[in-house]
């Protein structure tokens, strides 16, 4: 290794540093001296978080090595644009336009908008998205939209044409903050790049953390005959290579099944695989070096012994009869049903149209752009603590505690600062195998950071669904019945498997349908193991289910919107699972958007031409809040000396805003009361030792939980400080009276209604429900195939909104979700799906500028503050929006997402030819067989299907 010392100017400075030229990279070079706002993401320039500005020029700064760069350089980096106390008008703007989610890419774009702004002070909205599609600047949270918006309203500051205190927030006369858009309080560390995530803190741990490298099956199935690391165990630098044999308790990741009619307990998969491997990509051995350039060159010299046995890339395989099981149960687990009203085979029959097809929901990569990532270390209370990215560090503890043979109490999970996860990270395995490692070490502080590689094979997926199903109507368009079958496939693990049931719960949902008999079954395979994804459940149930709706339509010669809304369920129709919507709010979100339908109707007539065609889709959802029945949480709050707030909960926030969440929730609490500034609300978050269980931040419960928990809390806090005249003591008089000052909350959720049963699929699941209708207009190109999305319109309802930005963001962010899965978004587990680009990424021009976000909140009796989540229905249907408008333009249907170019030009020729494209498992007339299992339980069944 032949060192070199070098001067650089970083940011108006002249610093020295040494480094390997032919090694490093001036981003190692840059966040080895401390400047960690030059975050890595990919590593390999597709992402754009590593950017900086070397010479007055953008570069990527992960792929830039240092003997490529002249001494006395300079360099600016996110540190030298703005500080906390002096920001850019770039770094203000993006805090006040809710460009900040999980911020992990955010000085990224702040140094890549400083560079454009520096040759172009006068950009218009295309300008910005073209600059940064091409230097590859990449987000997966906000959609691009506010990032575009941030930096035309700096721009217009840098002009003078507009001033820093109009773009910085204002709070309204009354002082109320809920439902404005008061920024998080996060934001400003992230803009500044001061934020520490995962790799950071890494970084940054102790003299004597073992840095970890970890060694991956290159086989999908086989049985481990044997490992060799006695190379590895002599490289430089290695303490110990960790295999199985190492763990602590009984090396599986306890995740039991939920799931009343599954037949396997949940609990199959290893933290290191120790007999076999059930994917490609599991964990077979960890090396723990030194130095992570050690510990990587160490597990390369780990050799692996594995005797491949039958692989199954699909749930369609892995059904076959004579498949060989995965695990110690067949490989389908678990079956549910949907029984509604009168035999449909009959009705069908008798039904003026119907139409019938298969569909297929790909297993989308949630596409992060920080790779995961965590440490673990045994803190000064002898608990072996764990930070990661978890979405639900207390069921994490719960999990992680008996899978490493430890009490609970000792086993402690924080949540590091998180460039997002989607959903992922509802799995605890890297938590688990953080807490492993560190045992196996005698409890010797490491750190691990996956490359993207490694992330993109180890991190779950959502899962992929193969579907069945047939839709009927009468001569005047009423639905009459609804038949579906689904195949879901839950990956390697039955882990957050479940999901694939929910077709059950979502299929036709809005719409009064009074006939129906549905199957959904899920199965193990060979895959990424399935896990949640935000609409987790709901997208793979829309993908067939309002396909088959715009089908109908168009057979039955009406429009798409007209033959919705005249489907509309009704006050006292009920859904799928016989129980009556909780709010009939279908018709007023169509009103809304009706018009916007009508003009891009009239538009796509007017301005397609031969080569580009227009079209327009349109669709209606609704999600779930809450996990279900019995659904806990609580939060504890504290009058402080400051005689303000002290909030603590665990709404881990990966991007969604659960600070601003919690602020603004508990000063709506505090306002009419104590009159709080909402600047003395403190937040203490997301770490065991130190706060309650709040519950995982998904099924969009976060808001409506801790807004019931907080109202508990605050009502119980109040009435302490209550003194006889009406007047509230003081933090001070609280102390001197000897009265408590921190309280818990607790809320729990009670549905009075029907027990739902999976085998009819007839009762009430969730307390509270969000809904949505949602346009898309598209223009494919009938020369390549190629489908640009021109402009959206979502109208929802969530109740009253908290934080108006924040509900912007997370519907920007996720309709770039269902854009990218209804045109690139693609994953196999084959090992050469690990980059971004590869997986279909969507960059800044894949999404539209044109996008209407209409809030029509109606009244949540069961919601403290009138609000739920939103951000899993925002995702629920666009991919198949998008996918109604292709073939409203082009009269192709795409059945298997993405509808990749090529994919569209082979529809288009095949209509040429009066034919079809259709998928290879569409069952044709074995359809009803495939139902058999439904029409025995309906007779099993008569007295509770009556009773409904």
């Amino acid at each position: 290794m032949a060192l070199r010392k070098m001067y650089l100017n970083i940011n108006g400075a002249e610093r020295l540093v040494v480094c390997d030229p032919e090694v490093d990279t001036l981003s190692d070079v840059i966040r080895r001296i401390g400047l960690t706002g030059t975050k890595v993401g990919c590593n390999t320039g597709q992402c754009g978080a590593c950017n900086v500005i070397l010479d007055g020029k953008l570069v990527r700064s992960c792929v830039k090595k240092m003997k490529n760069i002249k001494e006395y350089s300079t360099i600016t980096t996110v540190e030298g644009i703005g500080q906390p106390n002096a920001l850019h008008a770039l770094q203000q703007a993006f805090i006040f336009c809710g460009a900040v989610q999980c911020g992990f890419c955010i000085p990224g774009f702040i140094v890549s908008s400083k560079a454009l702004l520096d040759q172009n002070i006068n950009p218009t909205r295309q300008e910005v998205r073209d600059w940064f599609t091409k230097n590859r600047n990449g987000c997966r949270c906000t959609g691009y939209k506010q990032i575009v918006d941030a930096v035309i309203l700096a721009a217009a500051v840098l002009r003078g044409e507009k001033t820093m205190d109009d773009i910085t927030y204002q709070p309204p006369e009354d002082g109320r903050v809920y439902g404005t858009s008061n920024p998080r309080p996060a934001a400003y560390s992230k803009v500044t790049g001061l934020c520490d995530y995962g790799d950071d803190i890494g970084l940054k741990m102790p003299k004597g953390t073992l840095h970890l490298a970890v060694v991956l099956s290159k086989v999908s199935h086989g049985n481990i005959k044997g490992i060799d690391f006695s190379e590895a165990e002599t490289m430089p630098g290695v303490v110990k290579v960790i295999t199985a044999k190492d763990m602590p308790g009984y090396n599986r990741i306890f995740f039991p099944a939920t799931h009343s009619n599954s037949i396997t307990n949940g609990m199959e998969r290893p933290i290191i695989c120790d007999q076999k491997v059930f994917r490609y990509g599991d964990i077979v051995a960890v090396v723990a070096a030194d130095n992570e350039v050690n510990a990587r060159l160490a597990a390369q010299k780990v050799k692996v012994d594995i005797e491949e046995l039958p692989k199954y890339l699909n749930y369609l395989e892995a059904v076959v009869p004579g498949a060989m099981p995965l695990h110690d149960h067949q490989n389908q687990y678990l079956t549910v049903s949907a029984i509604k009203g009168e035999e449909t085979r009959e009705v069908l029959s008798q039904s003026k149209h119907v139409v019938e097809g298969s569909f297929h929901s790909i297993p989308q990569p949630h596409l992060t752009i920080e790779p995961d990532c965590g440490q673990a270390y045994i803190d000064e209370d002898g608990c072996v603590t764990v930070h990661s990215k978890s979405l639900m560090i207390h069921y994490a503890q719960g999990m992680g505690a008996p899978s490493l043979g430890l009490a609970p109490d000792k086993f402690r999970v924080i949540e590091n600062p998180t460039g997002a996860s989607f959903g992922y990270t509802m799995s605890p395995a890297m938590t688990i195998l953080l807490g492993a490692c560190t045992m196996a070490l005698g409890g010797t502080p490491v750190t691990l950071t996956l490359s993207y590689s490694e992330h993109m094979l180890f991190s779950g997926k959502r899962l992929a669904s193969y579907s069945n199903a047939r839709l009927g109507c009468d001569e005047e368009g009423k639905i009459t019945a609804m038949e579906f079958h689904v195949g879901a496939d839950a990956g390697a693990y039955t882990e957050l498997g479940e999901p694939g049931q929910k077709s059950v719960n979502w299929g036709g949902f809005g719409y009064n349908i009074p006939n129906i008999r549905g199957i959904s079954r899920v199965a193990n395979s060979n895959n990424s193991h399935g896990t949640a994804y935000r609409g987790s459940g709901s997208v793979q149930a829309y993908t067939w289910s309002e396909a088959i709706v715009d089908m109908l339509a168009k057979k039955a010669g009406f429009d798409s919107f007209d033959f919705r809304y005249m489907n509309l369920a009704k006050p006292g129709e009920t859904g799928i699972n016989q129980q009556p919507y909780r709010q009939y709010v279908f018709k007023d979100l169509m009103d809304a958007i009706k018009p916007y339908y009508d003009t891009a109707k009239k538009r796509c007539e007017t301005e397609s031409t031969d080569t580009k065609k227009r079209g327009v889709g349109i669709t209606n959802c609704g999600f779930m809040v809450s996990v279900g029945n019995e659904d806990a949480c609580q939060i504890d709050l504290e009058l402080n000396s400051e005689n303000g707030i002290t909030c603590y909960n665990a709404w881990q926030d990966q991007g969604q805003g659960g600070d601003i969440g919690t602020i603004n929730i508990t000063h709506e609490a505090f306002k009419d009361t104590l009159k709080l500034d909402y600047t003395k609300i403190k937040l203490v978050m997301s770490d065991t030792k130190l706060v309650p269980p709040t519950g995982p931040s998904g099924a969009n419960r976060q808001h409506f939980m801790v807004g019931n928990a907080t109202k508990d809390a605050a009502d119980q806090l109040l009435k302490a400080m209550q003194k006889p005249d009406g007047t509230y003591r003081t933090y001070e008089e609280m102390k001197a009276e000897g009265i408590e000052t921190r309280y818990r909350g607790t809320y729990v959720t009670k549905i009075h209604t029907t027990d739902f049963d999976w085998d009819t699929g007839i009762g009430e699941m969730w307390p509270e429900y969000n809904y949505c209708s949602l346009m898309a207009e598209v223009e494919v190109d009938t020369t390549t195939g190629k489908t640009t999305v021109l402009s959206m319109v979502l109208v929802y309802d969530i109740g009253t909104i908290g934080n108006q930005a924040v509900v912007d963001g997370q519907a920007y962010g996720a309709l770039m979700h269902g854009v990218g899965m209804a045109l690139s978004e693609q994953y196999i587990d084959d090992g050469n799906y690990d980059s971004l680009v590869k997986s279909g990424f969507t960059y800044a021009n894949g999404m539209p500028d044109d996008i209407t976000l209409i809030s029509l909140p109606s009244e949540r009796k069961n919601s403290a503050y009138g609000g739920v989540g939103c951000c899993e229905l925002f995702q629920s249907t666009p991919h198949v929006t998008v996918l109604n408008a292709i073939n409203d333009a082009v009269g192709v249907r795409i059945y298997e997402g993405p509808a990749a170019p090529e994919k569209v030009k082979a529809g288009l020729e095949a209509k040429k030819e009066g034919k079809e494209i259709k998928p290879h498992y569409y069952v044709g007339p074995d359809f009803y067989e495939s139902l058999e299992e439904i029409y025995t339980k309906v007779a099993q069944k008569k007295e509770t299907i009556t009773a409904n």
